[in-house]
């Protein structure tokens, strides 16, 4: 078996992707030596402990960084500033700090500023994950066969990239560098902006009269479904996602509204060939999934 890639690991946030990091090391061995992880609640940091999760569990995220040589922010991104500002007084020299958050410049603007000299900050967003929440939602093989984007700073340790690439890898993911910028245009389209739509649509039919609602519920098609699958990932991770990419989610949101409104138009005026050709496109981008394994 090969070494642990760290001795001591912690886990600030121990939700869908928190525990799934921690299933994965405990099942292995070859992540870390010990498991340390941060709960704010009573009633998870309990959950967590029966679960066997992790060897400690802490209240104070101070606490949990302590010692560490390996540090993941696993919380949603609007409460990293806050976390980066309680644990950088007690992060170790030496220690890679990283997060597996969906937004990229708003963790270089949070968290950027509060790390020490010595430590290295390597922000990371593994692209896996289900509707699903808290400790019992993670599952070991989460990231298999998955991308897990890293977004390292300028001058960043060449010897501290390597090693939080091949954590990553020995959680089954593919991996791949790229600007932070870059990053969270890319996120936009791919994520963020369906989940808006799924979102909004889902409240659309919330909205509807009683006996309408209930018929959407009764006879729900596969796409309204594949709609409520998404609507129903956690509102306080989304809410921040949204808004920490502000910039980018409204532009690639106006693009899209361009886009329904020219279908808007062929759908008035009878344009079957645009309709058609709409159809297709979406068919290809389908077969390219499904060929990349990413369907």
């Amino acid at each position: 078996m090969a070494e642990p890639l760290f001795r001591r690991l912690a886990l600030l946030g121990i939700g869908l992707i928190g525990s799934s990091l921690a299933r994965r090391a405990r099942a292995g061995g070859d992540l870390a030596g010990e498991i340390i992880a941060y709960a704010p609640s009573e009633a998870t940091r309990a959950r967590v402990l029966e679960l066997g999760l992790a060897d400690r569990v802490e209240a104070d995220p101070a606490r949990a960084v302590a010692g560490a040589d390996g540090v993941l922010l696993c919380a949603p991104v609007g409460a990293f500033a806050g976390l980066a500002e309680a644990i950088a007084p007690h992060l170790a020299r030496g220690a890679i700090l990283s997060d597996v958050g969906s937004t990229k410049q708003s963790v270089l603007r949070d968290v950027g500023p509060h790390v020490p000299a010595g430590v290295h900050f390597i922000p990371g967003h593994p692209l896996a994950g289900t509707e699903h929440s808290g400790p019992d939602a993670g599952f070991a093989t989460l990231f298999e066969g998955r991308w897990t984007l890293l977004t390292p700073p300028p001058d960043t340790d060449a010897a501290a990239l390597a090693r939080l690439t091949e954590f990553w890898r020995r959680c089954g993911a593919m991996v791949k560098t790229m600007d932070a910028a870059h990053h969270d245009r890319v996120l936009a389209i791919v994520s963020h902006l369906p989940h808006l739509l799924a979102f909004t649509i889902c409240g659309t039919a919330d909205d509807l009269a009683d006996e309408s609602r209930q018929e959407v519920l009764e006879f729900a098609a596969s796409g309204f479904r594949d709609f409520t699958r998404i609507a129903a990932s956690d509102p306080v991770m989304w809410r921040d996602v949204f808004l920490n990419n502000r910039e980018a989610l409204l532009e690639m949101l106006a693009r899209f509204t361009e886009d329904a409104q020219a279908m808007a138009r062929a759908v008035r005026w009878g344009d079957g060939a645009y309709i058609e050709d709409k159809v297709e496109r979406g068919r290809k981008i389908r077969r390219g999934l499904i060929e990349l394994k990413q369907a």
